[in-house]
């Protein structure tokens, strides 16, 4: 599987191939080739469909069927390739060449890949574009930048204060405490402190400690699996306790969440009904869903199971079993590789459920989780000592 992005005879190209067949998407005009002109370029595939957009001129193409996920573990290349040789043959068009230009604000997967000196895996004759101290997000929130001796300096719009305008003059002389996020009300001129695990109050100040996790919206729990090395990714298991008076939310998500071709299973409800969904590998699982009970409104505690063995699944709700199925017979994909990353509630903030979960849930989880258990093992996960924000004692 590949997918390229290149330049061919003033035109942009986009070449993908998902395990079938080679798909090409050609721009219709130009690109000014003056040196001095800032092009805008999106490109992608929703299933085996691609698109290509340069300038704001959009072009679609659809694959006949087939293949709907691009499966690669390579390492990703901006600009060119170590070796020339690592190119597929159909990824271009002609004998492949490195780019002679300049590239910025690389968002893939709503991630922007930060192109500095430190990030990257590594890389040859790149230099600095721009040429001075000042890049294009050097100055944050419309910043102004001026180059000085010394490197440069920002000059920042009314509503921001900092060295590279970071900071809002609401958060400027804020009392949230210890790993507290501060948010800016502008409306009122004033913040809120959004609390990290373990703490509480209205600045965020007071320790606290719990064994059941409330969740009251813009709300998460980032567990990492200490254990994630060690499973048998073939045999996964999870269980919880939860109880909501919520018609939406996504309760968990044990996955990393990051791209469409990452494994996941997921627990949630969406219009009162609880959902089950797994991928083991592209997307092949449709939701699966339980609808002869409700789950939500009512305030009850309900205890969640669900078993995976190899393709065949179970959920119990209640402790009566309410699936039981193969979602793939023919053994393609086995294994539940979810990274050792298991969400709870939502996800960082910032990620939206409805983005991230690509509107599989709608929003976060608003009730209260415990008793959760990983797999075979004998001890509960301990929230407390996970990463989260907005999170507090249910007990």
């Amino acid at each position: 599987d590949f997918l390229c992005i290149s330049l061919v005879n003033g035109f942009i190209q986009l070449r993908y191939n998902l395990g079938d067949k080679t798909v090409i998407l050609q721009t219709s005009q130009k690109v000014h080739a003056n040196g001095n002109t800032w092009h805008s370029l999106k490109a992608g595939r929703v299933g085996n469909e691609g698109y290509l957009d340069l300038d704001g001129i959009n072009v679609t193409q659809k694959a006949s069927p087939g293949m709907n996920a691009l499966d690669t573990h390579t390492d990703f290349f901006v600009g060119g390739v170590s070796s020339l040789n690592l190119v597929h043959s159909m990824a271009v068009e002609n004998e492949p060449t490195s780019f002679t230009g300049c590239i910025r604000e690389i968002v893939i997967n709503n991630r922007e890949l930060k192109l500095t000196v430190m990030d990257p895996k590594g890389g040859a004759n790149v230099g600095d574009c721009d040429g001075t101290a000042c890049g294009y997000t050097v100055c944050k929130n419309n910043g102004t930048c001026q180059v000085e001796s010394s490197g440069f300096s920002c000059s920042c719009p009314p509503e921001w204060v900092g060295s590279t305008c970071e900071q809002s003059i609401h958060c400027s002389q804020n009392r949230c405490g210890f790993q507290a996020l501060c948010i800016p009300q502008p409306t009122s001129f004033s913040y809120i402190c959004v609390c990290a695990l373990g703490w509480s109050g209205k600045y965020c100040d007071s320790k606290i400690k719990f064994f059941i996790a409330k969740f009251i919206g813009n709300s998460y729990i980032k567990y990492t699996d200490p254990y994630y090395g060690k499973r048998d990714l073939q045999y996964s298991r999870i269980s919880l306790n939860f109880t909501t008076n919520q018609t939406e939310g996504l309760i968990v998500w044990m996955g990393k969440g990051e791209d469409e071709g990452n494994d996941f299973l997921a627990i949630g409800l969406a219009n009162g009904t609880f959902f089950f969904l797994i991928n083991l590998g592209e997307r092949i699982s449709l939701p699966l869903i339980h609808s002869k009970y409700s789950t939500c409104c009512d305030e009850r505690w309900h205890f969640v199971t669900v078993v995976q063995n190899q393709t065949c699944i179970k959920v119990y709700l209640d402790e009566e079993l309410i699936l039981f199925e193969d979602i793939d017979p023919h053994r393609k994909y086995t294994a539940l590789n979810y990274g050792g990353i298991c969400y709870f509630g939502g996800f960082e903030i910032g990620r939206k459920v409805n983005i991230v979960t690509t509107g599989l849930f709608q929003k976060e989880f608003i009730g209260k989780i415990k008793d959760v258990v990983l797999f075979q093992d004998s001890n509960k996960i301990q929230l407390m000592k996970a990463e989260g924000y907005n999170v507090y004692s249910g007990n």
